[in-house]
């Protein structure tokens, strides 16, 4: 029997303004262990990164939490998680969570969850890895965000093929649907002159 796969999941430590986010995580958390995936995240117990990890374990799942030393206190670590990774930083952090997981999703967050997303999303670019990356765009969440981005790319600064690994939908089962049957575009396409 091969090793489980797990995705990661980017989130908030807060449950954000709308009913819906906490609703979407949710939705998520059953879809991953409905589909047989274990959940890689940031390891803290509050907001929608909790309540992610907390659904996934009362579904019988398996959760996994990377978080640096300095962020236990802060960002209140869980304690009750399948795997708890206590590193020395942000950097660490992430290339762990990336090394865990076979694929990445956004939920709605802030500027970590932004931070985390264009990370995965840029190594991508540069041929570091070609797992599938998502982005849960509940009610619009992300809107003004994919419009700005439409806007570097018609200015040259966002290429066509870091536009196509980028997979955008509003729902969970559709997102995870693209996301299984990702093939990634070519590595060499990245520096293709005429990527525009």
């Amino acid at each position: 029997m091969g090793r489980q796969k797990h995705l990661c999941v980017y989130c908030g430590s807060n449950l954000g303004a709308s009913p819906a986010y906490a609703e979407t995580a949710r939705i998520l958390a059953k879809a991953l262990v409905a589909r047989g995936y274990g959940l890689v995240y940031g390891g803290a117990k509050v907001g929608i990164m909790g309540l992610v990890a907390d659904t996934v374990l009362a579904e019988g799942g398996r959760a996994v939490g990377v978080i640096p030393d300095a962020l236990v206190e802060r960002e209140v670590a869980h304690g009750g998680l399948s795997e708890q990774h206590v590193v020395r930083s942000m950097h660490e952090r992430k290339t762990l969570m990336e090394q865990l997981s076979d694929g990445f999703v956004a939920l709605p967050g802030g500027i970590g969850t932004l931070e985390e997303l264009f990370e995965i999303w840029t190594w991508a670019h540069l041929g570091f890895h070609h797992k599938p990356i998502g982005v849960l765009n509940v009610e619009g969440y992300y809107d003004d965000l994919l419009g700005f981005l439409a806007h570097a790319h018609g200015q040259g600064y966002v290429l066509k093929t870091p536009m196509q690994m980028l997979l955008v939908r509003d729902q969970v089962e559709d997102l995870l649907d693209a996301m299984e049957t990702y093939e990634p575009p070519a590595v060499d396409a990245v520096l293709d002159a005429d990527d525009v």
